[in-house]
């Protein structure tokens, strides 16, 4: 009886193949993933390893990972394929993209996805100070995961030369400028041969600048985004501040590049840099000489921006994928993995319980310097960010670099960039 139950029910399932009702195979879901990286290296080499893990434990859905170029070619390249009709699933782009994003209808709230309780608590998981730029209207826009704040790194070797305390970095603007002063060395002919100390003006100068006029108790823009205050007296005298330490000879003159300033501080052409925490496994695996790690100097008081960049879910994509990038966003921002990130590259970990892993605790004892970056979160305020973004930015930066080379005063260069910026945001107050 059992046997001809059985043939039957091979019968059965033939005909329903010929029928074409056979049960389908389980589907993949495909996700594309913009990823701010030019080329390979060893970023790509972690991001394409978490991809692998990923598609191992869900064989459903594969991941793509997208090389796009800096993260403002990313955000140019996400927003014309999104105007195409065919956005990546999921990008990681600037959390300062976050107005930009919404003004064109290109994300969804992360909020859609949170269901159960478990996706609640994930959410509520990441550090307050990193949400400040990832959150606004009530809604998530986006999901903290290589993020960072700017810190100072200095030559304890140059430190002990100058007859300083290599274990005690400067902790105020008055105090960076007598060390940097210390630091400054110049041959017979007069010409400066290492700088005391070096803040970069190209690539971010706004980023920069806000860890000059956090500390000197300025915000430069509101929660909504909507208003400026780049002509507040306290902004003016951070920027004045940043010009004197080139006028005293002890910061090289004018722009800074961002990129070569990591090669200044390996080469000893400077002594002290600002620069992203995210730089650290590069100053650490390339400076031949004991470094230190420290907070940035205060005036009326500790902080700095917080930077990086999050995750996206774009609108245009299927629901299927959707649900497939919220999977893969949920699952490389566990402490685990986050705490892997974190070594691999320098970023923050993105949560308290990722510094509570055995991986991360252990690091974070063998290697101090990890951990000055999450100290200073609870000191930092969001990253600069508004509508209009990019063109908003730009006035900022242009005036900076006016100031730095000298074109105009602080007070000339702010009051311009505060009118710009007005002009600018008019339609969203």
């Amino acid at each position: 009886m059992q046997r001809k139950h059985f043939t039957s029910l091979l019968a059965a399932t033939a005909v329903a193949a010929s029928l074409g009702w056979a049960p389908a195979r389980a589907q993949t879901t495909e996700i594309s993933f913009y990823y701010p990286v030019a080329v390979g290296g060893a970023i790509a080499k972690s991001i394409d390893g978490f991809a692998a893990d990923f598609m191992k434990a869900n064989p459903g859905i594969k991941v793509t990972p997208i090389y796009a170029g800096t993260y403002q070619e990313t955000l140019v390249k996400a927003l014309t394929a999104h105007k195409s009709g065919t956005p990546p699933v999921t990008s990681v782009l600037l959390s300062t993209d976050m107005f930009t994003l919404i003004d064109e209808d290109a994300i969804v709230p992360i909020d859609n996805f949170v269901k159960t309780a478990d996706d609640r608590a994930w959410l509520n998981s990441f550090y307050p100070a990193f949400m400040m730029n990832s959150r606004t209207g009530g809604k998530t826009w986006g999901v903290p995961f290589q993020r960072s704040t700017v810190v100072m790194y200095y030559n304890k070797e140059l430190f002990k030369e100058a007859g300083l305390n290599p274990n005690q970095p400067p902790q105020t603007w008055a105090d960076l400028k007598t060390t940097a002063t210390k630091l400054t060395k110049k041959d017979a002919s007069g010409k400066v041969t290492q700088w005391g100390v070096q803040i970069p003006s190209s690539g971010f100068p706004y980023w920069l600048f806000q860890t000059l006029t956090t500390t000197n108790g300025a915000i430069l823009a509101n929660e909504a985004g909507t208003q400026v205050k780049f002509d507040d007296p306290k902004v003016i005298e951070a920027l004045q501040y940043w010009v004197d330490l080139g006028k005293a000879g002890i910061h090289p003159p004018g722009v800074v590049e961002w990129g070569t300033t990591p090669k200044d501080f390996f080469e000893k052409k400077v002594a002290m840099m600002y620069t992203t925490t995210g730089n650290l496994t590069n100053v650490k695996n390339n400076a031949k000489f004991d470094f230190g790690v420290a907070m940035i100097p205060g005036n009326t008081r500790k902080g700095s921006p917080t930077g990086g960049g999050n995750f996206h879910i774009f609108k245009k994509a299927t629901p299927a994928q959707q649900e497939a990038a919220f999977k893969f966003i949920k699952w490389v921002t566990q402490p685990e993995t986050a705490a892997q990130w974190s070594m691999d590259t320098g970023y923050v970990a993105v949560s308290e319980a990722a510094y509570g892993t055995d991986t991360l605790r252990k690091y974070g004892r063998d290697f101090p310097a990890a951990l000055v970056a999450r100290d200073q979160l609870a000191h930092s305020v969001a990253e600069f960010s508004t509508h209009e973004n990019q063109r908003v930015t730009k006035a900022l930066n242009d005036g900076l670099q006016a100031a730095l080379t000298g074109t105009k005063t602080p007070a000339q260069a702010m009051q311009d960039a505060q009118r710009e910026a007005d002009r600018i945001l008019r339609t969203y107050k």
